[in-house]
C-alpha cells in the first residue's frame, strides 16, 4: 500500500515538472503553505485564549485564586505528557534553534508531527498560564508545514528551504496579522542572504495566513493608533535603548545559566514539579505574568496604569506612585525568570513574547519614572510601544522585524524614527557583548551555525566526519610479517597500513615505502620483523565525532594530508584526508550557493 502511494506521488511530481515551471510551482505552494499556516495561526490563538477564558471565567471557587497557583503546573505536566505518550518515534524540540539547526544541518527536514503537536502542547502550556509566547510554537508549526509540502512534491534543498521560510512567516504573519513583519522575520532569522525573487513566495504566504488567520479570528493584538512623537523626547529614547540594551545582555546570560540548572536536572516529571510550583508562586505574587502577558500591556496603553497592580495582593498600594514603578520593574524581572521556567520545565512557547512583553514593561517604568519627577511629561504608550521594539531587537537581533512588527500590531507608524533608533542602538549594544542571539548562540557554539560572513568555516561545519571517512585500506595485524601479507602489500592501491590488534584497537601505522624497503631489501633478516616492530605511531589521530573544522587545523598544523579515525575508545574506523574533505566541500559549497542566492 505505501509503495503504491509513494509511485502515485512520484506520477504526480512527473507531471507537474512537465506542465508547470518550478519558479510558478513555488508561488502555487506558497499559497498552499499561507492558507494551512494562517488556519495554524488561528487554530493556535482560538484554542489558547478559549483554555485560558474557561479557566479564568467559567471557574467558580471561593478558592479560584489560590487554584490559580496550579494551573501552570498543570498545563506544563499535560505538554509533557503529550510529548511522551504521543510524539514517542519522533523528536520535540521548541523555539527557533531548532529550526535554524534543520537549514544548516538537517537539509531543511522538519518531522511532520510538529505541524499539530507544537500547536497543542504551547496552547495547553500558555493557556493554563504558562508565561510564554505563542510566536515561536506558531513558526515551529509553519516551518513544519513548508518544510514537509516542499519535501512532498520532491523539490530541491533550496526550495523546501525557502518554503520552510514561507511558513514559519505565515505563522508570525498569522499570530500578529502583520504579513510585512513575518516577511521580515523570515529573512532576518532564517535566510539571513536572500534575492529579489525569494520576495514573492514570501509575500504571498504571509499576506494569505494574515487573511486567512484575520478571517477566522480577527481579534487584533492591541488597540492603538499612537501619538507623533516630538523632538524634545529623542534624548530619551536613547536612554531607553541604551538600558534595554543593557537588560537583553541580562536575559541572555540569565537564559544560558537557567538552561544549565535545568540540564542537572535529568527527571523529567522532577522538573515540572520544581518549574510549576516557581511559576505558580511567581504568578500569584505577579500576576501580570500569567500567560503571555498582552494583556497587562493593553492596559497601559489604554492608561489604566493601576491594573498591573491592582489584581495583586499589593493592591492597596495602587494609587502610590513610587510603589507602581518599583512593583513594575521587579514584575519585569520576574517575567524573565517566569518564562525561562515555563520553558525549561517542559512547557511549550517561546520568548518572542515575553521579549515584548518585558519591553513594554521597561518602557512604561522609564516614561513613568521620568514624569514622576515632574521635569518632564512623556507619552507613556509612545514609551512603551518603543521599549517592545527595543527587546526585541535586542534580544532576537532582529531590528527589521521589531520596527514593522510593533508599527503594524500597534498603528505605530507614526513612531518611525524613535522604533529604528531604539532599535538599532538596543541592537548594537547587544551585539558588541553577545554576538550571537539567544537562538544562535548555541549553533555557533557547536558550529552549527550557517553564516554568510565566513562561507569556509561553515561549509566545513556541516560535513559530518563519518560521510568522508574511508576504510577501504589494508588492515595489518602486530604479530604478521611483511611475507606473510605480501601479495596484499603490494597489489593495494593505498600507500598508508593500520595495525589492528584483535579487539579492533589501532596500534600504528606503516607507510608503504617502509614495507617495500623491508620486502625488497637485501637483509633478509629484516624480513623476519613483525608489523609491531615495524609500525610507528601516527603524529596525531581524531575521533569519529570530531568537528570539521577541528580535523582541518590538526591537518594544517601537523601538515598531514591524512589522519586516522577512532571511536572514543581507540577502535580503528578508516582515515579521513584532504582530497575526500575538498570533494565534499565542493558539493556542499554548491548546495550552500544555492540557499544564499535564492
Amino acid at each position: 500500500m505505501q509503495g503504491k502511494y509513494y509511485r502515485y506521488i512520484d506520477r504526480l511530481n512527473k507531471w507537474r515538472m512537465q506542465r508547470i515551471s518550478n519558479r510558478n510551482f513555488l508561488v502555487l505552494v506558497a499559497v498552499l503553505v499561507g492558507v494551512i499556516g494562517g488556519l495554524a495561526a488561528a487554530a493556535l490563538k482560538g484554542l489558547t485564549h478559549s483554555i485560558a477564558a474557561f479557566l479564568q471565567d467559567e471557574v467558580q471557587s471561593q478558592y479560584k485564586y489560590y487554584i490559580y497557583l496550579l494551573f501552570p503546573l498543570i498545563g506544563i505536566l499535560l505538554s509533557v505528557i503529550y510529548v511522551r505518550r504521543f510524539v514517542r518515534k519522533g523528536k520535540f524540540e521548541h523555539g527557533m534553534t531548532p529550526i535554524m539547526y534543520s537549514i544548516s544541518r538537517n537539509s531543511s527536514k522538519i518531522e511532520p508531527h510538529n505541524v499539530y503537536s507544537q500547536i497543542i502542547t504551547s496552547a495547553i502550556t500558555v493557556g493554563f498560564g504558562g508565561s510564554a509566547g505563542l510566536e515561536a510554537p506558531i513558526a515551529y508549526s509553519g516551518a513544519a508545514i513548508g518544510s514537509n509540502a516542499g519535501r512532498f512534491f520532491g523539490l530541491s534543498y533550496r526550495e523546501v528551504t525557502l518554503l520552510l521560510a514561507c511558513g514559519a512567516a505565515a505563522g508570525i504573519a498569522g499570530a500578529f496579522n502583520s504579513p510585512v513583519a513575518g516577511m521580515i522575520f523570515a529573512i532576518e532569522i532564517l535566510l539571513p542572504e536572500f534575492s529579489i525573487p525569494a520576495f514573492i513566495p514570501l509575500l504571498i504566504s504571509t499576506a494569505t495566513a494574515a487573511a486567512i488567520s484575520r478571517s477566522l479570528y480577527s481579534e487584533p493584538l492591541f488597540h492603538l493608533v499612537t501619538d507623533d512623537w516630538v523632538f524634545q523626547a529623542l534624548l530619551f529614547y536613547v536612554i531607553l535603548a541604551i538600558l534595554i540594551g543593557g537588560f537583553s545582555i541580562y536575559f541572555a546570560r540569565l537564559t544560558v545559566w537557567v538552561r544549565s540548572i535545568y540540564a542537572k536536572i535529568t527527571n523529567p516529571y522532577r522538573k515540572v514539579w520544581i518549574g510549576g510550583i516557581g511559576l505558580g508562586i511567581l504568578i500569584f505574587v505577579f500576576p501580570a505574568l500569567y500567560g503571555e502577558g498582552y494583556l497587562t500591556i493593553q492596559q497601559i496603553l489604554d492608561g489604566k496604569h493601576q491594573a498591573i497592580i491592582s489584581n495583586s495582593i499589593f493592591s492597596a498600594y495602587s494609587h502610590s506612585g513610587p510603589f507602581l514603578l518599583l512593583f513594575v520593574i521587579v514584575t519585569v524581572f520576574a517575567k524573565s525568570f517566569a518564562s525561562l521556567i515555563t520553558l525549561n520545565s517542559g512547557g511549550n512557547g517561546g520568548v518572542f513574547g515575553p521579549s515584548l512583553v518585558m519591553g513594554g514593561l521597561l518602557g512604561f517604568a522609564f516614561a513613568y519614572g521620568v514624569n514622576l519627577t515632574g521635569l518632564v511629561e512623556l507619552n507613556i504608550a509612545n514609551f512603551t510601544v518603543a521599549g517592545m521594539a527595543a527587546a526585541l531587537s535586542g534580544i532576537m537581533h532582529a531590528p527589521l522585524t521589531a520596527i514593522f512588527l510593533i508599527a503594524e500590531i500597534t498603528g505605530g507608524y507614526a513612531l518611525m524614527v524613535p522604533l529604528m533608533l531604539v532599535t538599532a542602538i538596543a541592537y548594537l549594544i547587544n551585539r558588541v557583548v553577545m554576538k550571537h542571539s539567544i537562538y544562535t548562540k548555541v549553533l555557533a557554539e557547536k558550529g552549527d551555525l550557517l553564516s554568510h560572513e565566513d562561507k569556509d568555516r561553515t561549509v566545513l561545519s556541516m560535513m559530518r566526519l563519518k560521510y568522508v571517512l574511508e576504510n577501504n585500506f589494508t588492515i595489518l595485524k602486530p604479530e604478521e610479517t611483511p611475507v606473510d601479507r605480501r601479495h596484499d602489500i603490494i597489489h593495494t592501491k593505498r600507500n598508508i597500513f593500520p595495525v589492528v590488534d584483535d579487539g579492533g584497537k589501532l596500534l600504528g601505522i606503516i607507510y608503504s615505502e617502509r614495507l617495500f624497503e623491508v620486502l625488497l631489501g637485501e637483509k633478509p633478516e629484516g624480513q623476519a620483523k613483525s608489523m609491531r616492530e615495524l609500525m610507528e605511531k601516527p603524529t596525531d589521530m581524531v575521533t569519529i565525532e570530531a568537528n570539521m573544522e577541528d580535523v582541518m587545523q590538526k591537518m594544517n598544523r601537523e601538515d598531514v594530508w591524512i589522519l586516522p579515525v577512532v571511536d572514543r575508545d581507540g577502535i580503528y574506523k578508516g582515515f579521513v584526508s584532504k582530497s575526500a574533505v575538498f570533494n565534499k566541500y565542493r558539493a556542499l559549497l554548491m548546495r550552500q550557493a544555492a540557499y544564499f542566492d535564492q
